[in-house]
């Protein structure tokens, strides 16, 4: 693995070398095995070789003792620079961009996922042409080659546009599908949750403590692609939809996020956005500011927020159990201090938990019951019987208090949506203008 530091502050060197670990961690979950790192410091990169001359004549030779036959750059590199790598490596060459589009082949499960990670791997490799011929040609198969054939790829510039387009005709139709049943979510008053965070950070896991579900779940990079939705009971009655998005990462390809930008829209068309964070990494806040970029790109920076800070559990003398109820219980004071200063900022409330045991997890669901509770209006109706079948509306949407049923009609106390108020005015008996808490 090779890492350039283009900064000199002690800030940027940490940085530098958390993201060459990040890599490492990446290279592990493409299937390879780690035998070395190089880094050199530079004010900027080499245009032809990323590293100085007498680097990259070191990296050579490290190739050649440790027998490597790849060699992984923690920077986009461009076509050129791979040809020239290679050809002085003796190595197959990839960059962190294309080790990411990689993982995301191995783990696409449906259709659509698979859609978008084709459309990305053929964007990047259209602006790689030049350097793919000599160095995918070293080696057939391995990190870096999964996906579209590298022969067409190198041979035919026009082929890869008119797949081009087909995948963006395909996508648009994925797109307009999805749309429907947002819509039909929509029309169906269904509250929605969107779960978004780093990879990693436990977000399949939190879902499924929190749904009884069995999204799959694994401690590793990217373990989740496929967007999914489950519903879960909230302890006031009330039943909402949690999303669970992929994972985001440092330096994301943009090819990444414009292929999966359909998908990223759930997070933006969400009532709440649940951020999950690994409490445990040694770099959470940074992992935070990465979250926070993409949600800017995606509009949706300023949606209604709760902080979620998982794996407590992993800290060393944290309570593993029920008095994660505040974050005075962090001995190091590192989660405590970045938690508060986010709260004092943002004024969005923070949830110490543990996905994994199930730690904090009754203060979760308490606050979204009353996040849900404090966007509906409790109302008085006097439904005829004809219309009994609006009850149902509002036992899937919203929340019935108590029911009476009486000759002239059923009279109900319910809390529902705002969206639900016009369709049952006309049953009205008595509204109590709830606000906002």
């Amino acid at each position: 693995m090779v890492g350039l530091i283009t900064g000199s502050t002690s800030e940027e060197l940490e940085e530098a070398d958390r993201s060459l670990d990040e890599l490492g961690e990446l290279a592990l979950a493409a299937g390879a095995v780690v035998v070395g790192r190089i880094s050199q410091r530079r004010p900027a990169p080499d245009p032809a070789t990323v590293l100085g001359k007498g680097k990259i004549d070191e990296l050579a030779a490290a190739c050649a003792a440790l027998t490597a036959d790849t060699v992984i750059f923690d920077d986009e590199l461009t076509g050129a620079q791979i040809r020239n790598i290679s050809q002085i490596t003796d190595c197959k060459v990839i960059d962190r961009t294309l080790l990411i589009l990689d993982i995301f082949a191995r783990r696409a499960r449906s259709h659509e996922g698979k859609l978008q990670v084709e459309m990305a791997q053929l964007q990047y490799r259209l602006s790689h042409l030049t350097g793919f011929g000599r160095s995918l040609s070293r080696l057939g198969g391995g990190i870096g080659t999964r996906g579209p054939g590298e022969t067409k790829l190198e041979s035919d510039r026009r082929h890869i546009n008119r797949r081009i387009a087909t995948l963006r005709k395909a996508l648009s139709d994925v797109a307009i599908r999805r749309d429907r049943l947002r819509q039909h979510r929509h029309d169906n008053e269904m509250m929605s949750i969107a779960v978004v965070g780093y990879t990693n950070a436990g977000k399949s896991t939190l879902i499924n403590t929190l749904c009884a579900g069995d999204l799959f779940t694994a401690d590793q990079v990217f373990a989740t692609l496929d967007p999914s939705v489950r519903r879960l009971m909230l302890p006031s009655g009330n039943a909402v939809l949690m999303v669970d998005t992929v994972g985001l990462i440092r330096r994301l390809p943009h090819h990444l996020v414009d292929a999966f930008h359909a998908t990223l829209e759930e997070v933006a068309d969400a009532d709440l956005i649940l951020e999950v964070i690994d409490a445990a990494s040694p770099d959470a806040a940074a992992k935070m500011a990465v979250v926070e970029q993409l949600l800017d790109q995606l509009g949706a920076s300023t949606q209604p927020r709760y902080f979620v800070f998982n794996k407590m559990d992993m800290i060393p003398g944290e309570p593993a159990e029920a008095d994660l109820d505040t974050v005075d219980h962090d001995p190091s004071g590192l989660i405590r201090e970045q938690a508060m200063a986010i709260a004092a900022s943002q004024g969005r409330q923070v949830f110490p938990v543990s996905a994994l045991t199930g730690a904090g997890l009754d203060a979760l669901r308490q606050a979204l019951a009353d996040f849900a509770s404090a966007h509906m209006l409790a109302v008085e109706l006097l439904l005829p019987y004809s219309q009994a079948s609006l009850l149902d509306l509002v036992r899937q949407n919203g929340r019935i208090d108590s029911v009476t049923y009486l000759p002239e009609g059923i009279q109900a106390s319910v809390h529902v949506r705002y969206s639900q108020y016009a369709q049952l005015r006309p049953y009205l008996m008595l509204a109590e203008n709830s606000q906002e808490r």
